[in-house]
């Protein structure tokens, strides 16, 4: 078996061709020829692309190696939120949502009640969702959470909700596949948003959902046809190309995640602080069970004592952009309290590490700290 890099640069490329790229370029094709009838593997640019179908089985090979799942690219990760949700969902049933998700799920919310269906949640810390699984349809799971970091246990959750017949989704964003495998751990559906570390370079808007059950990969992709929420051609092949550094990223990041996180805990102004890969942390333990050795993501939040405070912490920084979104190759902070929504003190700061030297992003950082405090 090879390893998770030697994997990520080699997933989903064609046989080697004599004067062909290894890679080849995007297809903007919206029409194919087709010989009498309609026949062949790509018909019609909205429905397939062999653009897609590359990065399809690539993110497949790495979400399920030893039996590569079938995988569904979207226009963004909630473009794939959406398809898993409402394509197997209906009037009368009932889904189980994080209560402290991504930030869009409120709205999801609204739109699921809207057409009948009931909407429960509960935190992820402590595996809470199991008290409201009772006559679920769907359980869905964000683990670790955005942006306050609690981990849940797949397993145990994914085991709950089959034995009372309902199906699990994994929103594995945070952790992209070389971090964690939902699909290993029992879930039906593991859903990500490209748009962050597994492309990593801040350039796309990607969404997909893998699954190992063909019908459930049907019924997503004729959702993704029937809205029409379909990849471009160019944004597959970045994203495919960014794959290849996908195991690098993931592990310099983790790295420097820890070295950051590790530097926080020194500091008394700093209350609140998270990352799954600090031993104090409390999902710690879980997460070294559930999650691939020394890949704990690349976010670590945590608080500092007030707005005024974490702005001028902000703008002192050098090295780390303000910015939203995560799992970039340039580090990201912000103050999340900014956009409302996530239930977080207004010091509250989501870092995402990037893939600069550890040693230099912590001196930053403890030099903005004491820029702060004056």
């Amino acid at each position: 078996m090879t390893g998770d890099g030697t994997r990520a640069v080699r997933a989903g490329l064609p046989e080697p061709e004599a004067c062909e790229a290894a890679l080849p370029g995007p297809v903007f094709a919206a029409h194919y020829h087709l010989p009498g009838e309609a026949a062949g593997p790509y018909t019609y640019g909205r429905d397939t692309n062999p653009t897609w179908t590359r990065l399809e089985a690539a993110i497949g090979e790495l979400e399920s190696p030893d039996d590569p799942a079938h995988t569904v690219a979207f226009a963004s990760g909630m473009a794939a939120i959406s398809a898993v949700l409402f394509s197997h969902l209906r009037t009368g049933d009932a889904v189980v949502l994080p209560a402290d998700g991504y930030q869009l799920l409120p709205a999801v919310r609204t739109r699921l009640e809207s057409y009948g269906i009931e909407v429960r949640t509960a935190p992820t810390a402590g595996d809470a969702q199991l008290g409201v699984l009772d006559g679920a349809r769907l359980l869905w799971i964000e683990t670790p959470a955005n942006p306050g970091l609690d981990v849940c246990d797949i397993r145990r959750l994914a085991d709950a909700a089959h034995a009372r017949g309902a199906l699990v989704a994994v929103d594995n964003t945070l952790a992209t596949p070389l971090g964690q495998r939902p699909l290993d751990l029992g879930a039906d559906f593991s859903v990500a948003s490209g748009t962050k570390a597994l492309t990593g370079h801040g350039d796309v808007l990607l969404g997909y959902v893998s699954t190992r059950d063909a019908a459930q990969a049907d019924a997503v992709r004729l959702w993704r046809k029937t809205v029409g929420a379909i990849p471009g051609p160019m944004e597959s092949w970045l994203a495919h190309r960014s794959l290849a550094t996908l195991a690098l990223r993931v592990r310099q990041q983790a790295a420097g995640a820890l070295a950051l996180a590790t530097a926080l805990s020194e500091r008394p102004e700093v209350t609140g602080l998270r990352h799954p890969g600090l031993p104090a942390d409390p999902a710690h333990a879980l997460a070294v069970r559930q999650m691939l050795p020394g890949r704990f993501g690349c976010v670590v939040s945590f608080a500092l004592p007030d707005r005024a405070h974490a702005e001028r912490f902000l703008t002192a920084l050098t090295l780390v952009d303000n910015a939203t979104s995560f799992g970039g190759v340039r580090s990201t902070a912000e103050r999340r309290a900014r956009w409302g929504g996530d239930a977080v003190p207004e010091g509250f700061i989501r870092f995402s590490v990037g893939v600069e030297d550890p040693e230099d992003l912590v001196a930053d950082v403890v030099a903005a700290l004491d820029a702060a405090l004056g």
